[in-house]
């Protein structure tokens, strides 16, 4: 399958086993398939536009507050509907809404991956799930159901916004660590989406302009709940919430829609 970006190239991409993905995971599936986690490995599942950043941030933070010396755990990210490997993961959802919302406008910035086109039409991409990396009920639904078999923490972007310390002390205790107040707040301050917002290191400001175009929509845009009211008409979202309650019919998981 080829579909056109903004630039005019065309962007490749290929099912596998019923996900679109981008021809540079594909050609590294075999390895994805057969990756086996150390015993202290932490693995970051997360849907695209879901805290990715904000969670590698806050691990990251965690783990250089956490010994003195450096800790040599490998901190790995992963987007794909849940594979069983024996690893420890922490998978991270944000209402289907809003993720929604931030996919697209990061589909438009992104010439790496196809052009998302008007939002009404995304809006029906985005729903059957012929986004790249795939559906996202699929992806949350499958993680959710297997958060009691393994060794998982499941994050929700909603928590971690309304209570960020709260969240941050699960988190460490996850990864078995112990860390004093000043700290912990000290992490707070530094993983806030305004200060994450100002740095280069996470708000991709030094990638190139041909791969993301900042002009067009800010890598990191506004990260708040609620954002998708602004964009879902009436209709859409009665669309969307039928199509909710049947493709995620069965799961106890529930959503704050806003804050």
């Amino acid at each position: 399958m080829a579909l056109t970006s903004e630039l005019g190239k065309q962007i490749k991409l290929k099912e596998v086993e019923g996900t679109l993905l981008q021809l540079a995971t594909v050609d590294n599936w075999n390895q994805i398939q057969s990756f086996e986690a150390k015993p202290d490995d932490l693995l970051i599942c997360t849907y695209p536009k879901a805290g990715t950043t904000w969670i590698q941030e806050i691990v990251d933070m965690i783990e250089q507050n956490g010994d003195v010396e450096k800790c040599q755990r490998a901190i790995i990210q992963q987007r794909h509907p849940f594979i069983e490997w024996a690893r420890p993961p922490q998978p991270s959802a944000r209402n289907a809404k809003d993720c929604m919302v931030s996919y697209y406008h990061f589909q438009r910035m992104n010439h790496k991956l196809p052009d998302p086109g008007t939002w009404e039409e995304y809006f029906e991409t985005f729903i059957n799930g012929k986004v790249v990396w795939g559906s996202w009920f699929d992806h949350v639904k499958g993680w959710w159901e297997m958060k009691d078999r393994y060794q998982i923490l499941f994050l929700f972007y909603e928590d971690i916004k309304r209570d960020p310390k709260h969240e941050i002390q699960k988190v460490m205790k996850f990864m078995g660590k112990n860390l004093d107040e000043t700290v912990l707040d000290k992490i707070v301050q530094e993983t806030s989406f305004e200060k994450m917002k100002e740095n280069p290191m996470t708000n991709r400001s030094t990638v190139s302009k041909s791969i993301m175009d900042q002009s067009i929509s800010p890598f990191m845009r506004k990260g708040t709940v609620g954002d998708w009211k602004n964009h879902f008409t009436v209709a859409q979202n009665e669309r969307f919430d039928e199509v909710y309650r049947k493709k995620m019919e069965g799961t106890s998981i529930n959503f704050c829609m806003e804050l």
